[in-house]
């Protein structure tokens, strides 16, 4: 089958927002509510208070830094911070400004050429959806019985029912007891405030598939998907595709998958999936052996993590190029960190060369780059909850010097369509220095990524790479270059860093 994913993916940057801690505006209404001051430590109860309207009046600043493109956390209404609780799919939560907010949002960025893509949260709802309570209050005798996993003997209540475990079962969950014996039903990773959809139910699939269109009818530009991977079922993926499609041809569909997703990705199902294998990847080689022991315990992460070389590293991207089709790739979500996540130069240990060298290499490579908010301001923290920290807009608390540098990568990905749409080729690496080519429509740009600790001097033979160059123009970095017959020579490229030229 011929493979097509949205042709804006290929230009596009962006930029993941985690909406209660982005920022907040005077247009919501707070009385009444009881808020955390905005830079007090996140924690998983708490509300810093941060809405859609907020995220309005900071568009042009997304705009003046070159992304053109928003992936947002859960905005639907939620009785969490994070909200993949999810009570009404069919709202936008009222904290973040409601409907109305969410249809101002959209106006606002699609003015400025900008897309939106919001988190769909399919694979299970909250405590608090109606369907669910509808079922705790009537038990079999609800006519949404079929909607999630219940224990029959529960439903009959012929034992205890609630959906919120006493301290007996509590202990029961603690001690890995499933959540269907602890407390009658199916739950997401065993968390009673998750029940899990039951999808071969028609009804729910129905839902599902009506709540996606509903939103692109609003005005989405596609979906980020919450754990797919367990609604294990092809069929059901391949029908909200058709679905999606159909409502808008050039909807996004990326998938929160962190391993290998051939199955998912093979043009019937996702366009893309958060590229957890390249961050995983670009750890190895930047930040190495000095890795802390939490960056390994997230998503299945472990199975791929290790220190790699820049040739190990180099091998493990052409690996990774090519599980997939190419117009998938260029479709691919590539993000350093997330909510999920602890953040990069938090897991780097605060060595900022290492996030430098990483969003260099992701702004110079195929597919679509994500920043999680802050990290151009050198935002850190530790895993969730600490990823999930207020945006400081003070800039006096700023990091200028790595907000100006993203800057002007970002600009320089935006300016040199090769950059975005060209091909990939990997000339040299060994154990520290990388370098790769992108070329498209006659252009050729050269990448060069020296990860050691020490100055280097490279001579790099174009003849064998099929280049032929007659000047060569700095664009990005430091390391003066010059053309010697058919090699390209880098008299000083400073260590830790990281340059990009022109052929010509």
């Amino acid at each position: 089958m011929t493979i097509q994913t949205p042709d804006w993916l290929k230009d596009a940057v962006f930029y993941q927002i985690f909406p209660d801690r982005f920022a907040k505006s005077e247009r919501v209404k707070r009385e009444g509510l009881k808020l955390e001051p905005w830079d007090t430590p996140p924690n998983p109860y708490g509300f810093k208070g941060g809405d859609l309207y907020g995220v309005i009046e900071k568009l042009d600043y997304l705009v003046d830094l070159g992304v053109n493109a928003i992936y947002f956390n859960p905005i639907n209404a939620s009785a969490s911070n994070h909200r993949y609780h999810t009570y009404d799919y069919f709202k936008i939560d009222p904290l973040l400004g409601g409907d109305e907010a969410f249809r101002d949002l959209l106006h606002a960025a699609h003015s400025r050429g900008m897309h939106i893509v919001p988190d769909g949260v399919f694979n299970h709802a909250s405590r608090g959806f109606w369907q669910f309570h509808h079922v705790l209050e009537n038990g079999e005798g609800s006519p949404y019985v079929d909607w999630f996993y219940f224990d029959p003997e529960r439903l009959k209540r012929h034992r205890p029912w609630g959906a919120y475990p006493d301290e007996r079962e509590q202990q029961q969950l603690n001690n890995g007891v499933g959540s269907f014996d602890a407390i009658g039903y199916t739950a997401w990773w065993n968390l009673p405030a998750l029940p899990k959809f039951n999808t071969q139910t028609q009804a729910v699939r129905e839902f599902i598939f009506e709540v996606a269109e509903y939103w692109l009818r609003f005005g989405a530009d596609g979906w980020r998907l919450d754990v797919p991977g367990e609604i294990n079922d092809d069929s059901f993926w391949q029908e909200f595709r058709r679905r999606v499609k159909a409502v808008n041809p050039d909807a996004y569909i990326v998938g929160e998958l962190w391993l290998e997703s051939q199955r998912w990705l093979k043009g019937d199902q996702f366009d893309a999936v958060m590229n957890y294998l390249v961050s995983a990847a670009l750890m190895g080689w930047l930040i190495g052996d000095k890795m802390p022991e939490f960056a390994y315990r997230i998503g299945g992460l472990q199975r791929v993590m290790r220190p790699f070389s820049a040739a190990e590293f180099g091998d493990r991207i052409e690996y990774l190029l090519n599980l997939y089709d190419p117009e998938i790739n260029y479709a691919q979500l590539n993000l350093l960190d997330s909510h999920d996540t602890p953040r990069f130069i938090t897991t780097a240990s605060g060595d900022e060369s290492a996030l430098r060298l990483a969003y260099l290499f992701l702004f110079t490579f195929i597919g679509a780059p994500c920043i999680y908010y802050g990290d151009e301001v050198g935002l850190d923290g530790g895993p969730d909850p600490e990823c999930r920290k207020s945006f400081p807009w003070d800039e006096s608390r700023w990091n200028q010097g790595l907000h100006a540098y993203m800057k002007d990568l970002i600009h320089l990905r935006n300016a040199h369509p090769a950059l975005r749409r060209g091909s990939y080729k990997r000339i040299f690496s060994d154990n520290e220095a990388l370098a790769f080519i992108r070329q498209y429509m006659g252009e050729t740009y050269l990448v060069v990524i020296n990860a050691g600790s020490k100055e280097r001097q490279l001579h790099l033979d174009l003849t064998q790479t099929g280049v032929s160059s007659r000047a060569v123009e700095s664009l990005f970095g430091l390391g003066r270059a010059t053309l010697e017959g058919g090699s390209l020579c880098i008299e000083h490229l400073p260590s830790r860093q990281g340059v990009v030229y022109r052929l010509e």
